[in-house]
């Protein structure tokens, strides 16, 4: 049979099948091939009686992430704040480099906007052309834009601890029941409550996976594209591409770069371009091999 894993848990994973969910173990032959079944990994199993199962084969992925540790994903929802916490750009740009890279289109969820709009962070992704919606888990607001954009789709909300990822969720369809906790004040971010990834059927048609948050702190950790690759990964730049004076162009300090003259005369965010130039400094240090 044939089924989507909905959560894998101390070695277990949650199939459903479209009727029930099913509890299977993995086969060691997995093991042995050095392959892990992900959260949204399509796969074969054999019942084996009392809801539970075997799992034997994972079906070709259309993509997959290390974090969160997800496959199959066709739309990164990334939960951000200009409340506390106050979600660094770098961050977003960050998530939307991985997103280009894996084929899937990026969403910025703006939340607690009843505390704080976010207007100017809105501005700077719709410019640059992608959906962008001001949200509060809190209020109800924007929420029903929120649904129309996830609809039919395969998405994982993200972002940083703190941001409503979960109390999102829980509004978008009260019956995930999702554990939520609090936002330190003294230290600006939230618990880690979601531990584990696990998606979830909305009525909307959308399957989604909540995924355990994280801090500035583990951005880095995260995957990098080759320096070469960056650049595409910026929509905006796009328009660009091809009128460096060198072909090669790293538009970071080259003479006669398209890109940094577009910055300078203010059709492009500096905040975006700054995002580039750390991200391009970081993609630098990594050796081939190791990419």
């Amino acid at each position: 049979m044939r089924g989507i894993i909905l959560k894998a848990l101390s070695g277990f994973y949650y199939v459903d099948d479209g009727a029930q969910i099913v509890t299977c173990r993995g086969r060691g032959k997995h093991r042995h091939a050095k392959v892990s079944p992900l959260v949204g990994d399509f796969v074969e199993f054999t019942p084996l009686g009392y809801g539970t199962g075997a799992l034997d084969e994972i079906l070709p992925r259309k993509n997959e992430f290390q974090r969160p540790a997800v496959a199959n994903i066709e739309q990164i929802v990334m939960v951000v704040s200009q409340a506390i916490p106050k979600t660094d750009p770098f961050l977003i740009d960050r998530l939307i480099t991985i997103a280009e890279g894996k084929g899937c289109e990026s969403v910025i969820c703006i939340n607690k906007c009843d505390l704080e709009s976010g207007q100017e962070l809105a501005e700077i992704y719709q410019s640059c052309g992608y959906p962008t919606v001001q949200v509060s888990a809190h209020t109800g607001h924007g929420l029903e834009e929120l649904r129309a954009l996830i609809a039919g789709k395969v998405c994982a909300f993200t972002g940083n601890s703190g941001v409503g990822k979960s109390s999102l969720l829980n509004a978008l369809e009260p019956q995930c029941s999702i554990e939520t906790g609090e936002v330190s004040q003294k230290l600006g971010r939230g618990r880690h409550t979601t531990r584990h990834v696990e998606l979830f059927r909305l009525g909307c048609g959308a399957v989604v996976a909540d995924t355990p948050g994280f801090s500035s702190f583990e951005v880095d950790k995260m995957e990098l594209c080759c320096k070469e690759e960056l650049s595409s990964r910026f929509r905006e730049f796009l328009p660009y591409e091809g009128e460096c004076q060198f072909p090669d162009c790293a538009h970071v300090k080259e003479k006669g770069c398209a890109v940094r003259q577009a910055l300078k005369e203010g059709k492009l965010h500096k905040s975006r371009y700054e995002s580039y130039v750390r991200l391009y400094e970081q993609a630098k240090q990594i050796p081939d091999w190791q990419r």
